[in-house]
């Protein structure tokens, strides 16, 4: 059974480069926003979720906070997608729950070894 990967930003470029560098080994479902995100959760739960941090309306560390504080989705693995580098963001992160981050711009190679290492 093909895993499904969640990828969530505002970008579509990143969209596009994750979706394809990805789509040849998971199920790959992009989204827009954190909103999209959690409409998408009712139809279908992922094995890994891919968010990046700033977006509007609701950026990944609300999202995250949301998706811990579930009983049906804190177990599912968030690996941040960010452009940030700083000690103090990636501190926040996993002290959220985060399993990883990836910084932007990514590889494919990247993204496969990372997501690998948690599902």
């Amino acid at each position: 059974m093909t895993e499904t990967i969640f990828v969530v930003d505002d970008n579509d470029i990143n969209l596009a480069v994750a979706e394809d560098g990805l789509e040849k080994e998971y199920n790959v479902v992009t989204l827009p926003s954190g909103k999209r995100l959690f409409e998408m959760l009712e139809k279908l739960m992922p094995s890994l979720i891919l968010l990046d941090i700033v977006m509007p309306e609701m950026d990944g560390f609300e999202v995250i906070k949301r998706l811990k504080s579930s009983p049906k989705y804190k177990s599912i693995p968030v690996i941040f997608l960010t452009g940030t580098g700083d000690e103090a963001t990636e501190n926040l992160g996993y002290a959220l729950g985060a399993a990883d981050f990836i910084h932007k711009p990514f590889s494919a190679s990247i993204l496969q070894q990372r997501i690998r290492l948690q599902i």
